[in-house]
């Protein structure tokens, strides 16, 4: 998809200051440091709509932005990260289900995950989780330039193999770096996009 405007529109706690639901939207979970900004920014062709941080757990409201005034996206905060402070992370939880259960224009969930590591309990919870509310998972395997095409594959057959929940051609490995991938992902969201 050929992005030709991206924007940054507002970060949310609560239901209140959710950015309106005109537009279709996309959300972005994942454990921290997975690469959820960094597939944002690749997915909007811009280096620096997202901000990615070699420090986990920057991100701690949900973010929303649009791209090519079409299209939302919400980029949830990542969990699994010990250093946020105990109350901080104890919000998130109320705050992500609210989203995920309420949400009225959510048409699809990527959950990012480092291809290298294994899927954690908490990764498969929040995948049955999603699936119990009818909502569609994209599980996008990042980091793909960190590994050989032997041990990329090796590693995809062993996650596809690993899910029953999940279509094949909905677990997806893609590189932020390198942008392999990339069309490929966008590809899903659209037919999710356009499912309405």
């Amino acid at each position: 998809m050929k992005i030709t405007s991206a924007e940054f529109v507002k970060s949310a706690g609560n239901k209140a200051q959710y950015a309106p639901d005109g537009l279709p939207e996309v959300a972005f979970a994942g454990r921290s440091n997975s690469g959820k900004s960094s597939l944002i920014n690749a997915l909007s062709g811009r280096k620096r709509l997202a901000k990615s941080s070699t420090s986990p757990g920057r991100t701690q409201l949900i973010q929303f932005f649009i791209l090519n005034r079409e299209i939302s996206f919400a980029d949830l905060p990542g969990y699994g990260y010990a250093k946020v402070p105990t109350a901080v992370k104890a919000s998130w939880r109320p705050m992500i289900e609210t989203y995920l259960k309420e949400r009225e224009n959510l048409h699809l969930v990527v959950l990012v995950a480092d291809i290298r590591r294994d899927i954690q309990e908490e990764e498969r919870l929040l995948i049955d989780w999603l699936t119990l509310y009818e909502h569609p998972v994209l599980l996008a395997l990042s980091k793909i330039d960190k590994l050989s095409g032997n041990q990329r594959y090796v590693r995809l057959q062993s996650l596809r193999g690993s899910f029953n929940s999940l279509p094949a051609e909905n677990i997806l490995p893609y590189s932020a770096q390198t942008g392999e991938g990339i069309d490929q992902i966008w590809f899903r969201l659209m037919n999710y996009l356009r499912k309405g």
